[in-house]
């Protein structure tokens, strides 16, 4: 555990952004599972717009966000040419 004041600030910190980033990991994991089993465009879009989110807040990079948005949508489109 910590001793210091700053170290225990620190601590406080690297929980609360460990918790968020955990939380918007399993939002990015459940939105591509469900794009991905039931492909539709809403679906699709939801899973775009959950990408997006953990790009704008910093959890993802541009680049990867794109490459995951690709991915996702080459994904839904082979399985709705099914």
């Amino acid at each position: 555990m910590p001793n210091s004041r700053s170290a225990k600030k620190s601590f406080r910190q690297s929980e609360r952004r460990r918790l968020m980033n955990l939380s918007k990991k399993r939002q990015l994991k459940s939105a591509k599972r469900t794009a991905v089993d039931n492909p539709s465009a809403e679906n699709l879009s939801a899973a775009y717009k959950a990408i997006d989110k953990a790009a704008k807040v910093g959890y993802l990079k541009k680049s990867a966000a794109a490459r995951r948005k690709s991915r996702i949508a080459k994904t839904v489109s082979r399985k709705a040419s099914e």
